[in-house]
């Protein structure tokens, strides 16, 4: 899950790629001015940098391209240029880049979490690397696909997607894959992998029929995702299930719902209002309250990066007390002034770095203040999926990897479990499957770092009972 990770990216320091404003100082004598290009090598994993330094009236500028991870045109905090030595900093988040111009080339190193990785930047274009994906299909396809569009009416959006059918069946079930957190494409492609592309094939070759479709306002899709909820996100799968009512190829008894991470969330969501879903599928659906998973999420995933015991105090600190404050919050207006006001009190009381001072300061609590203050994320953290799991009446199977460090399985499978038992539902299946992370896939530690590295897309044992289970019922 990849959930949450892109929209807390100024509270949780093991990000490599975030907000960086640039606040720049000049250096003299070399030209810096284009586009350097370096790479990380992350366990195994290259990662793509591109700085695209500009040359103005009030010295230099520049953005930051993370081209690995679809991410363009990002601000850069400060750069530092002083004869041949070159200092980038971001102490909101303990990242540091340090490099010696030699031979047209800056030759340092990047420093994140105590963690160093040697990084040279030039003005040479680096290639994406590729890695094996066995699981991925390549057609010709043995089922029938075709490319669909289906509107959702009442929020004007209008969503592209694909819809595979079996031959061997005259009316087989149909399940709609509902995409994590951030805006997903329909193959939810993370990392090089496209694990909704992988399940869906391996679904319709057993027998079950499948859509899945781009995310509002991403891809093919119209929309604007950035100020939609998962409130808004539910009723896009409301109108997915609604068309899939309109075809006669399909078995209208058997209409389930796959969501993976926030999907798993949304799922629950829909079938509880809508009786004629008969089935939901939760891969790594969260059981807890928002503010108390994300507060999991960063510590287990501040100390795979090898942060600090103080780092993970302060961070998880700050992030208590934004999080308490968004919940109690009664007036929408002024959060924003409150969330300032609560952050300058909590840096000036505990500082979460010695080096967050003056200026980047600012910048800090300024950015801070708009990821928290965004209307997701104030509805997320607000959110209970608890007590929507106490109406779910359809049959449920809920799973988790025992090494997922975004959404921890123990916690959240408890949770779900308890809520459909209050609820008196009784047709359910809830497994861990140790060793996978939060993508299903076989790992060693589960951190997101790995996602990329391992070459599976998705565990085979978890297709399999996933699709037995589906058809099953």
């Amino acid at each position: 899950m990849k959930m949450m990770i892109k929209r807390l990216k100024v509270l949780m320091l093991f990000r490599i790629f975030i907000l960086m404003i640039l606040n720049v100082s000049d250096g003299y004598g070399t030209d810096i001015s284009g586009q350097w290009n370096g790479k990380l090598d992350i366990q195994g994993t290259q990662l793509r940098i591109v700085f695209n330094i500009k040359n103005g009236e009030n010295g230099h500028s520049a953005t930051m391209d993370s081209p690995d991870q679809k991410a363009f045109g990002i601000a850069v905090q400060k750069i530092e240029f002083n004869g041949d030595n070159l200092e980038i900093s971001m102490p909101n988040l303990g990242l540091k880049y340090s490099g010696k111009f030699i031979d047209g080339k800056f030759d340092g190193i990047f420093e994140q979490g105590g963690m160093k990785f040697p990084m040279v930047l030039s003005k040479e274009m680096i290639k994406k690397q590729s890695f094996e994906r066995p699981q991925e299909p390549k057609p010709p396809f043995p089922y029938h696909s075709e490319i669909l569009v289906f509107e959702n009416k009442r929020d004007k959006v209008v969503l592209v997607g694909t819809f595979t059918r079996p031959l061997t069946k005259t009316k087989p079930p149909v399940v709609v894959l509902i995409s994590g957190s951030g805006a997903q494409d329909r193959n939810e492609e993370i990392m090089g992998h496209k694990p909704f592309l992988v399940l869906s094939d391996y679904l319709t070759r057993n027998g079950v029929a499948v859509l899945r479709y781009d995310d509002r306002g991403f891809g093919e899709s119209s929309g604007d995702f950035s100020n939609s909820t998962t409130e808004d996100f539910a009723r896009d799968v409301e109108s997915a299930v609604e068309y899939l009512k309109t075809r006669d190829d399909i078995d209208l008894n058997r209409i389930g719902l796959l969501g993976h991470s926030e999907g798993g969330i949304i799922a629950p969501m829909v079938a509880s209002r809508d009786d004629d879903i008969s089935f939901i599928v939760l891969l790594a659906g969260s059981g807890i309250r928002g503010d108390e998973l994300l507060l999991l999420q960063s510590k287990l995933i501040l100390v795979a990066s090898g942060g600090s015991k103080d780092e993970i105090e302060n961070i998880s600190g700050l992030n208590r007390e934004i999080y308490n404050k968004i919940i109690s919050s009664a007036d929408e207006s002024d959060i924003k002034k409150e969330l300032e006001e609560l952050i300058r009190r909590r840096l000036e009381a505990k500082p979460i770095s010695d080096d967050l001072k003056g200026e980047e300061k600012e910048k800090f609590i300024r950015n801070t203040v708009e990821q928290s203050s965004g209307k997701w994320f104030r509805y997320f953290i607000k959110y209970d999926p608890y007590e929507t799991m106490t109406k779910v009446k359809c049959s449920v199977f809920a799973l988790n990897g025992g090494r997922d460090l975004q959404v921890p399985p123990s916690e959240n499978l408890e949770a779900i479990e308890s809520g459909l038992k209050e609820g008196g539902n009784g047709d359910y299946k809830i497994k861990k499957y140790s060793g996978l992370n939060h993508l299903f896939q076989e790992c060693e530690t589960g951190s997101p770092n790995e996602y990329g590295l391992i070459e599976q897309t998705m565990s085979p044992v978890v297709l399999k009972d996933i699709s037995e289970w589906i058809l099953e019922r």
